[in-house]
């Protein structure tokens, strides 16, 4: 199996095993409920898969914490950043107790028309 059937497989798992604040995100994201994104989930790129992806503004979203601030995060956010992609990490705790902000965080991602 090549390491882009791996990867979408992995996504696919891991579609179907969202974590609380990845489910409360996802509620708050899909059908371009915030500014008319479209966002998917658990998008495989590169080695990687992205917990959640604007393609149009390229910009990745993280929600969680096992491994946030870890030399292996340092990597991988190095990497994509080297691929043109901008990374927000959100900890499950903000996502959870203060959705409004962390929604605001990801606009503030976004460039204005």
């Amino acid at each position: 199996m090549k390491q882009t059937d791996l990867s979408k497989a992995q996504a696919r798992h891991r579609r179907a095993e969202l974590t609380p604040a990845e489910r409360a995100l996802w509620d708050a994201l899909r059908n371009r409920r915030l500014m008319g994104l479209k966002i998917r989930r658990q998008v495989p790129i590169g080695p990687y898969i992205a917990d959640f992806y604007c393609a149009e503004h390229r910009l990745i979203i993280e929600a969680g914490d096992s491994g946030q601030g870890s030399a292996r995060d340092v990597a991988r956010d190095a990497w994509l950043a080297a691929q043109g992609f901008c990374v927000l990490r959100l900890w499950t705790r903000e996502v959870l107790t203060n959705l409004p902000g962390c929604l605001d965080s990801i606009a503030a991602k976004v460039p204005q028309h």
